[in-house]
Parts: structure tokens; sequence; C-alpha cells
């Protein structure tokens, strides 16, 4: 049984003020998940033109917004325990402006370095980004918290549209110079997401609740669910980033042109956030382990498309089926870590989950660069037949439990 069943008696679930604050939320995601699409489509691209006779490193810039994004997982949670989400959010959005703008300049001055540590700290900014989804499932009821995080994944549709279109508009902004408008325009977008954040309405812990502390963070680690969970959302989120980061990369390689790059980006995202408009209602229906294992085969069809050929269509239609595998999984598996923790254990159990999540995206960024350079695209493409398997293995294992235990 999920662990907030036996405390929902104590705590106040307002599903009307969860549906306000998921579309508010689903406005700002569009905006700071467009801000993590142009860091996608062209950091690697930007950190390219940047390096000397040594290209190996094109992807750092990309990993160094992961590394950012997993480095504030854990202060973010922590701070917002504090002063509450509103008021984190928005110091997020300010950290996300000085973010672009440094990574404006950084290229303007030529420094690869800078630019590595303006998407550090860029990254950090996502590092609140990511937190939306379980700020919307705060006030949520368990039947309604699926939607609640599907409601603010869906933001991501705009997001898909809005990052892409805005390299495209603006990466030649400055004639001479690649790149740089689409960092300022970045910065833009954080701007504007502040303002709207200003309208989210999360009630802070109550001072009784934040002084308990709940159940240690390794006894809630060593669940079963808590452990299907963590290792799927992680397999998950790594493949996806794996695979996206070099994607960019491999149809420069193959003689495509960089808004045929761009708009693959696009594709993808919307394919990310395309389906969230009724994941939640599938998940109601068929469950977490279903959907989850809906979304890793997806990754499978992702495969053997990205190995079939050198095509744009290849490109695109495999980039669309990572993000539909990603979507269903990763909404999953964040919906199945929603059924782990108390209302007083959620700070720590989320930064737990967004820490481990992204240090292997960071890992997973990294390797990507390596990866297509030393081996190949087809290598790329082929780590993801493996993992996949290891995941489906634990939700059988977590079925197989379950059962058992059901009928004990």
């Amino acid at each position: 049984m999920p662990a907030q069943a036996d405390v929902e008696h104590s705590v106040e679930f307002n599903d009307a003020l969860a549906k306000r604050n998921a579309l508010i939320l689903s406005g700002a995601q569009a905006l700071g998940g467009a801000s993590a699409s142009i860091v996608i489509a062209v950091g690697g691209l930007a950190g390219f033109e940047l390096l000397g006779e040594d290209k190996a490193l094109a992807t750092l810039p990309i990993t160094s917004f992961i590394i950012g994004t997993a480095c504030g997982t854990v202060p973010a949670a922590m701070l917002m325990r504090r002063i509450g989400r509103r008021a984190g959010f928005q110091l997020g959005a300010v950290i996300g402006i000085l973010g672009g703008v440094l990574a404006g300049y950084s290229i303007l001055a030529d420094s690869f370095v800078l630019f590595c540590l303006s998407l550090l700290l860029s990254g950090s900014n996502a590092s609140f980004v990511q937190q939306f989804r379980f700020a919307a499932a705060d006030t949520a009821s368990e039947k309604y918290r699926p939607k609640a995080i599907s409601l603010v994944l869906a933001g991501g549709i705009l997001a898909g549209i809005i990052g892409p279109q805005t390299v495209i508009f603006t990466k030649d902004l400055f004639e001479s110079i690649l790149f740089v408008g689409c960092f300022f325009a970045q910065a833009a977008l954080c701007f504007l997401s502040l303002l709207l954040l200003s309208f989210v309405n999360v009630p802070k812990l109550s001072v009784s609740q934040r002084k308990m502390r709940g159940r240690p963070l390794k006894q809630i680690m060593r669940t079963r669910r808590f452990i299907v969970a963590v290792a799927c959302g992680i397999s998950i989120y790594a493949l996806m980033s794996l695979v996206m980061t070099a994607t960019p990369l491999a149809m420069i390689a193959c003689g495509l042109s960089q808004s045929d790059a761009a708009l693959a980006i696009q594709w993808h995202v919307l394919a990310m956030f395309g389906p969230s408009f009724f994941t939640g209602s599938l998940i109601s229906r068929f469950g977490n382990v279903r959907i989850i294992a809906a979304g890793l085969f997806l990754m499978v069809g992702c495969g053997i498309v990205a190995l079939a050929g050198l095509n744009v269509e290849n490109f695109w239609l495999a980039l669309v089926l990572l993000g539909l595998g990603w979507n269903f999984g990763y909404i999953g598996a964040t919906s199945m870590l929603t059924e782990t923790y108390r209302p007083e254990e959620r700070n720590k159990v989320q930064a737990a989950n967004e820490f481990m999540v992204f240090g292997f995206v960071a890992a997973a960024s990294f390797s990507s660069g390596n990866l297509l350079f030393f081996f190949g695209w087809n290598a790329v493409n082929l780590f993801l037949f493996p993992v996949v398997a290891a995941c489906l293995a634990l939700l059988c294992w977590l079925v197989f439990y379950e059962k058992n235990a059901a009928a004990a």
C-alpha cells in the first residue's frame, strides 16, 4: 500500500487548487522547458565551434547543464521546504536569467570554459523547473496526482515549439558569431517565467510537518516501489539524454543542416510532452507498471529505427519514439515515486530521486559525445537494448512480489 495512504486523513488535499497550480506551472514549464531545449539544441554545436582541433568534448556544455541540474536538486528541495515553492521557483528563474546572459557573453568572448560554467548555472535553474511536477502533486489527492503531474509536463508541448523556433530565429542575430542570440533569448524566457511563477500558490508545510522527520531516508530507499521507480526513472531519462545529446552532432556529421537538427529536437520535445494530456488518465486506468513498460518498448523502437538508416526521416522518427517512450516511462516512474513517501518526507525523497536521476543523466550526456566520436552512431543506439531489458526485469520482479504479497 502506498506510504501516503495512512496519513491522508491528516493532510488537506485540494484538487481544485492543484489544478490551478498545475495550469500555472504548465505555462512555466513551457518557458523553462524551452530554455532547456535551447541548450540541448545548440549547446553541443556551440561547444563544437568554441573548441580547437579536439572535438570529443563538444557535448561537455550539455553535460555541464545536466551536472548543474543534478547538483542543484538537493539544495532546491531543501530551500523550498523552508521558504516555500513560489519563492524557490522565482529564485531559480533569476538564476536562469543570469545563466543565459553569461552564456551569450561567453560565446562573444570565445571562452569554452566560461560557456560550460554558464550552462552549469542554467542547469541549476533546471533543478527548480524539475520540481514543478512535484509542486502540482503536493495538494492533489492520490487519485488526481498522476493527472496533475501530466498537466504540468504538458506545458512541454509549447516548449517543444518555443525552444527550437527560438534557435532558428535567433542563431544568426549576431551576424558574425553563431548562437549568441539564442542564449540571450533564453534569459528573456526565464524572465517571463519569473513573472508567471508569482501566481503559484502551494501552501508551505506547517510548523508541525516541518518538525516531523518521518522515516529515515535509507528505510524508504529500501522499499521495492522506491527501488523500481528510481531505477526506471534513472534509466529512461539517461537513455533519452544519451541518444538526444548525440543526435544533432550525428545529423551534422551526416551532412544534414543545423535547421534539420533543430527541427529534430522540436519534434522530439513535442513527443516528450504531447501525450501528457492523457498519460495521467492512462496511469489511472492501467497502472504505473504497464505504462512504464510501454515507454520502454517505445525506446526499443527508437533504437531499431535509428539503426535502420541515416536519412533525416530516420533521425526524426527515432527521436519521436524516444520522446514518447520518455513520456510514458518518466511520468509513470514519477507517479510511482509519489506513492512511496508521506507529506513530511516529500522533500528529502524528491531531492534524493532528482539527484540520482540527474547524476546518471549527466554521465550519459558526457558519455554520449565519446561514444559517438569513438564508436559511432550505432553504438549510441545499441546501448538502449540491455538497459531496457534490465528495467523490464525489475518491473516483473515488482509485479511478482506484490502479487505474492497480496495472495499471502
